[in-house]
């Protein structure tokens, strides 16, 4: 380790994608003020796109006030909880289908009482490319497909019913890792493998 180079000073790390947007929202902001004109708004717009670290970032909204900045924060932080992942799909004598691009959290619930439910973890974005799903199917079926190139461990239990776990196994290098528990009693929980859709793949 002692051949590591020493670290960059703070300014010449390099800005990510959402520190490039995060930078554009507060020249919109300030543009919708009448801080800045159009015309220069599309020139630092385009300096901010093509940023590669936070030392071309920063020049870019040092004089505009930071009442700006943290307006712009505070609304991105509003919007990250309207757009919380749900953790919890539910059918009772009905049915639930959560499949495509979808945003799951860590851990997913889902309960089948007298009905029906899909999850399909093809499309979805994994918290840290991992997740835990607790299915109970009560009377009830549910069908959880995950990608082929997963890591899936499924230790559900059937009672008068089947928690198929033919699923499980290793995945590919990289690939999510999914694990599947939970009850089925007089249902059925099945767990598939199945392959992406070709119009999508990870880190898309």
């Amino acid at each position: 380790m002692s051949n590591l180079p020493d670290r960059l000073p703070p300014d010449e790390l390099r800005a990510s994608d959402a520190d490039r947007e995060q930078v554009a929202e507060v020249l919109r902001a300030a543009t919708a003020e009448g801080r800045i004109e159009l015309a220069e708004l599309d020139e630092r717009l385009g300096r901010a796109y093509a940023a590669r670290t936070y030392a071309e970032l920063e020049p870019l909204t040092r004089d505009i006030p930071r009442a700006v900045s943290d307006a712009v924060a505070r609304r991105a932080g509003h919007d990250v909880e309207r757009h919380r992942p749900p953790k919890w799909a539910i059918g009772v004598m009905s049915g639930f289908d959560r499949r495509g691009r979808w945003v799951a959290p860590r851990t997913f619930r889902a309960l089948a009482f007298w009905g029906g439910g899909r999850i399909d973890l093809r499309e979805a974005q994994l918290d840290g490319n991992v997740i835990r799903v607790r299915a109970w199917a009560v009377m009830g079926g549910m069908e959880i497909i995950v990608p082929d190139d997963a890591d899936v461990s499924v230790t559900g239990l059937g009672i008068m019913g089947g928690f198929d776990q033919r699923a499980s196994g290793l995945g590919s290098p990289g690939g999510p890792r999914i694990r599947v528990s939970g009850l089925a009693f007089w249902g059925g929980v099945s767990v598939r493998r199945r392959a992406r859709s070709r119009r999508w793949q990870p880190g898309d």
